[in-house]
């Protein structure tokens, strides 16, 4: 959505206590475009926009899947140096994924690490299996905190996010799902905001380009998929303040993270006390169907666009002044594996085949991601 069209959303569009500070003035974001922003501390909302428009939350599923680990972990059935095991089923996912072979064993600790950091599909299935026994267990599992935690817009029906019919969510549950992450799980925050991962083999930067750029930022997860555009969930604390924000339908990498850090800016230094508590904000606006942006996201001109926001170095060019350069390299925690390995590369030959197949699922085959 550009600046001026913006300007001209409606007031039953954009309700909030600090829009003299334009707090939604987007870098770039599909027609809808749906954010909100929390005071992560009284559970106050400060602004939102569309936040209850139904949409695909890609990845950002793997919160959830980390909730009811979490919850698992926390209730002792199952400890951080539980075996997780890779089974065929989890090794099959499509992409992002670790490409361990089945019967690859880690501890939790390290599968958390890297479905949370490398956001791969396969580790999200592995964990799955490991904390509900079947995916279809933890899949109902996921469905029954989704109810407890009161998001009454949401529904899964696998553990990683990638496309499907009847999974879907909206702005304001995946913010209270967030919220919940930071009050009932605080022991378990670091997983949010690791700068990196290293299997000894490869390193993986986080895909969360704000850890270590923006001040303050301390979490939480993206996502992408065709059908939900490029979203974003953000966290920090900076000088007492703590916020979080949603957003959903970028229209690219450096979009989303230019629209992250500016809410998460604008929200740290709002004068506002906040308004209505998150779990109480009312419904509005259009709660019906499933947004699906694949049209305005996977074509070659909007690629081609994308294309050109970045620089000679292959690297995103972000443009909130908000995101600055890491001040040091970034820090790679070291992971170890039980048993097993990762696959050898896929052939060549095979990539053409690979990209049929995953633009069959609406599902874009990931591009190295780019030092920043």
């Amino acid at each position: 959505m550009s600046t001026s069209s913006l300007r001209s959303v409606s007031a039953t569009r954009l309700i909030s206590a600090v829009t003299a500070i334009g707090l939604f003035v987007s870098a770039g974001s599909a027609a809808a475009n749906p954010k909100i922003v929390v005071d992560a501390k009284t559970g106050k909302v400060i602004a939102h926009e569309d936040a209850f428009l139904k949409w695909y939350p890609a990845s950002l599923t793997k919160l959830m899947t980390a909730y009811v680990a979490f919850k698992a972990l926390k209730s002792g059935k199952l400890s951080l140096e539980t075996p997780v095991v890779m089974s065929k089923w989890a090794t099959d996912q499509p992409a992002s994924k670790m490409y361990f072979t089945p019967g690859t064993t880690m501890t939790m600790d390290n599968a958390l690490k890297m479905m949370l950091v490398k956001s791969a599909n396969d580790m999200a299935v592995a964990v799955a299996e490991a904390v509900g026994g079947t995916q279809e267990q933890f899949v109902a599992m996921m469905n029954a905190q989704a109810k407890a935690l009161g998001m009454s817009s949401t529904q899964y029906i696998n553990p990683h996010g990638l496309p499907g019919k009847g999974q879907f969510s909206t702005a304001r549950d995946l913010a209270l799902l967030t919220l919940r992450l930071k009050q009932d799980f605080p022991e378990y925050q670091s997983y949010f905001s690791l700068e990196g991962i290293d299997t000894g083999s490869k390193q993986y930067p986080n895909f969360n380009t704000l850890i270590g750029r923006f001040d303050g930022a301390d979490g939480m997860k993206t996502g992408f998929i065709c059908a939900s555009g490029f979203n974003q969930i953000g966290s920090a604390t900076r000088d007492g303040r703590s916020v979080i924000s949603v957003v959903l339908g970028s229209d690219s990498l450096a979009g989303r993270a230019d629209d992250t850090a500016n809410l998460l800016q604008q929200g740290l230094t709002s004068t506002t006390a906040g308004g209505v508590a998150l779990p109480a904000l009312a419904a509005y606006g259009d709660t019906a169907e499933v947004n699906d942006v694949s049209a305005e996201i996977c074509n070659p001109k909007a690629a081609k666009v994308r294309s050109e926001t970045r620089d000679d170095a292959g690297r995103t060019i972000q443009h909130s002044p908000y995101i600055h350069e890491m001040a040091q390299p970034p820090v790679y925690t070291p992971l170890t594996l039980l048993s097993g390995g990762e696959a050898p590369p896929p052939p060549p030959k095979g990539a053409k085949k690979a990209a049929v197949a995953a633009n069959a699922l609406n599902v874009p085959i990931p591009q190295p991601r780019p030092t920043f």
